[in-house]
């Protein structure tokens, strides 16, 4: 299988990276930067210099030609403004899914963030958090609406750098919690292998269920 991963260099893309790669899958990391690239490659993923930011989506299809399947993993990170939570959490997410239509790559998930299932509009309070967890909802909808696209949402909880325990809670919806970023990738993982959980929205966190059981119990 090819997966091409937007925001190539975050910490879970690169987590994602290492397990697909080490299973035999062909990846490709989409990153900002040339001086990313040597971890990229590090982490078993060619690299593809691409700014989303900045790109068109025919472009970027070109990018995705010839992939099994797509997982938006980008995000504009801390320290940025409101701003560039739109332009990269919710734009770049349109946008990677445009160019996924154009290449004829069906298979798409999102990683998106717990808090982005009863994200409230903003109200120009110029909370950062809001306006993050505001531009997933609206990138999460956008993405809902695709028929073009064989896509599953996946909503962490608040993550951590902790050693994976490869024990989640994966449903429709859990309450609140903590998920370790290891974690996080191993589920993606899964469920780039399970075409059966397409259209669903699913929230993780940490719990007492296998990975793999804990997917397949989505399908059962």
């Amino acid at each position: 299988m090819r997966i091409v991963i937007a925001g190539g260099h975050g910490q879970i893309a690169l987590r994602l990276e290492r397990l697909l790669h080490a299973r035999g899958d062909e990846v490709a990391g989409i990153v900002r930067r040339a001086e990313q690239a040597a971890d990229l490659r590090a982490a078993g993923a060619e690299p593809i210099v691409c700014d989303l930011e900045s790109t068109s989506p025919d472009v970027l299809a070109t990018h995705l030609r010839g992939a099994d399947a797509a997982v938006f993993a980008a995000g504009a990170g801390p320290g940025s403004g409101a701003a560039r939570k739109d332009s990269v959490d919710r734009a770049a997410c349109a946008l990677f899914a445009d160019a996924a239509e154009a290449a004829g790559v069906r298979r798409f998930l999102v990683v998106s963030a717990l808090g982005a299932r009863d994200a409230p509009a903003p109200t120009g309070s110029g909370s950062v958090f809001a306006a993050y967890l505001y531009a997933k909802a609206a990138a999460d909808a956008d993405v809902q609406a695709r028929a073009g696209l064989d896509w599953t949402i996946l909503r962490p909880g608040q993550l951590t750098n902790g050693p994976g325990t490869g024990l989640v809670t994966l449903a429709e919806s859990t309450g609140g919690g903590a998920i370790t970023r290891d974690d996080v990738a191993a589920v993606l993982a899964a469920l780039l292998d399970e075409p059966r959980t397409a259209g669903r929205t699913l929230d993780l966190i940490g719990g007492v269920v296998p990975v793999d059981k804990a997917v397949a119990a989505l399908t059962g």
